[in-house]
């Protein structure tokens, strides 16, 4: 199959894009390649080759290739907004033919954006953010994750429900209006707020496949008794709400659908608890000081991107893996993007069992004791981020092999690729550079870490008002 570029040409570089339309006009068929168009003065073309992959960027230039059926795209040289070109059948190899984020050879579309004013660079943001009228197209939105819980669609194909009532007076019987009544339907829902909202859960929260709790435009909390369960059910979106002072509940019977009830034991006090869950994008959100992990992923939860989200004040981060027996967590596949690690917290950003996890272009500002630690023979690829150590000499390393010697902990695969380490920050790599598990880690093309501070400036829950970019 030809690879074929899409050569963009502003004004100032047409006589360089001649200059170099020529020069391949007349080395590259003594490549073995093919070139049949070029960048004129008034029109984007494209061109094809055989056996090279070109890639130029500039200011106002830029170059794209990939390999695609298209043949000539057609665009004036004018300054306009944000500009999405849809690049069909991009060849993608995943992993686990049950699931179809993780699935062989599969097709899928990708947008490319030509840079703007409001652009970042960071592809889920730039997706959606710059639209000013973001309010009345909210569900956009389900197209713009990337990683391995790309596929989460939530409550997309079903109606807005709006939150009028922060109560949570029953549990078992839950007001029309409220988040609970909301969550347990058994519809796909898109679940918007009337207002700002600070909500107090008596005993969690367990939600019910095909929702999205979407918090923009809104400043909601959900804080102060019970949190988030998404527990045995998919395709579960969570986006722009702060999540903090989770408390420990239950010994209560807890309503989970329509129709089903039932007692639940003690929750831990996770601020958003995974367990056997799938297709799942937690974007956007600010956790902080809950009993036990911010988010936590176990018991088989798989198809998970973590993403935007920005993490304070809190100890055990986040858990991605059950126990060292629990070998179900073998098929594990999280991405951790875009997030920033922030003030505040001590380990466990995250500590992995079994699975594969990528971390790409993460912001890591503070630790006390490790960044990302690990058992049980996870593989976890590292690319793109920034990782600050603490002034503690003995705290300066990013990685920790947990309860494992090294003579089994060094045939793991963890790699490092590109990352930044400030202040005496270093990762210890083991295992095999090139392994093939780095195939099952990997689904998202990483920005190089000198972006980072770009990438994840917005983190956290953002501030979207009406009729403005977000």
């Amino acid at each position: 199959m030809a690879y074929r570029p899409l050569l963009i040409c502003e004004a100032p570089y047409r006589p360089i894009a001649s200059f170099l339309n020529i020069f391949l006009l007349a080395f590259l068929p003594l490549l073995d390649c093919t070139f049949y168009a070029f960048c004129s003065t008034t029109s984007i073309t494209s061109a094809s080759f055989s056996k090279k992959n070109i890639t130029n960027n500039g200011s106002q230039g830029l170059a794209i290739m990939q390999r695609t059926n298209m043949s000539v795209i057609r665009q004036d040289h004018q300054q306009t907004p944000a500009i999405a070109f849809e690049m069909p059948e991009l060849e993608e190899r995943h992993f686990n033919p049950n699931n179809y984020s993780r699935r062989g050879p599969k097709r899928q579309r990708e947008r490319y954006f030509l840079p703007t004013p409001c652009a970042t660079g960071n592809t889920i943001d730039d997706c959606w953010r710059c639209d000013p009228h973001w309010q009345s197209n909210r569900k956009r939105l389900a197209d713009c994750a990337i990683g391995f819980g790309r596929n989460a669609v939530g409550g997309q194909h079903g109606p807005y429900y709006v939150i009028t009532d922060s109560g949570d007076d029953d549990p078992v019987n839950p007001r029309p209006g409220t988040l609970r009544y909301a969550v347990i339907q058994t519809e796909p829902l898109w679940i918007i707020f009337a207002a700002d909202m600070a909500i107090r859960l008596k005993q969690e929260l367990i939600m019910n496949s095909f929702k999205t709790i979407d918090g923009r435009g809104h400043n909601v909390h959900i804080a102060g008794g019970g949190c988030i369960t998404i527990q045995y059910v998919t395709n579960i979106i969570i986006h722009g709400i702060h999540i903090h002072d989770c408390k420990r509940t239950g010994n209560a019977l807890v309503r989970s659908s329509p129709t089903h009830y039932g007692w639940r034991t003690m929750a831990d006090g996770d601020g958003i608890s995974l367990f056997g869950a799938s297709h799942v994008w937690i974007d956007h959100c600010s956790l902080s000081r809950c009993a036990d992990g911010l988010i936590d992923a176990i018991m088989g939860s798989t198809a998970i991107t973590i993403s935007n989200n920005y993490f304070t004040d809190h100890d055990k981060v986040m858990l991605l893996g059950h126990s060292d027996s629990y070998v179900a967590d073998r098929d594990m596949q999280v991405t951790i993007a875009f997030n920033h690690f922030g003030e505040g917290l001590v380990q466990r950003m995250p500590r992995c069992r079994h699975g594969f996890f990528e971390v790409v272009n993460n912001d890591y500002s503070h630790w006390e004791m490790y960044a990302i630690g690990g058992s049980a023979s996870p593989t976890i690829n590292s690319i793109g981020n920034r990782y600050n150590a603490p002034s503690d000499r003995y705290a300066k390393s990013v990685t920790m092999r947990i309860g494992t010697p090294e003579e089994e902990w060094e045939r793991w695969d963890w790699r490092s690729e590109g990352d930044m380490f400030l202040n005496g920050a270093y990762f210890v790599p083991s295992g095999a550079f090139m392994s093939a598990n780095y195939e099952k880690a990997a689904s998202i093309g990483p920005k190089p870490s000198s972006l980072v501070s770009r990438l994840t400036a917005n983190a956290g829950a953002l501030s979207c008002k009406s009729r403005s970019a977000c």
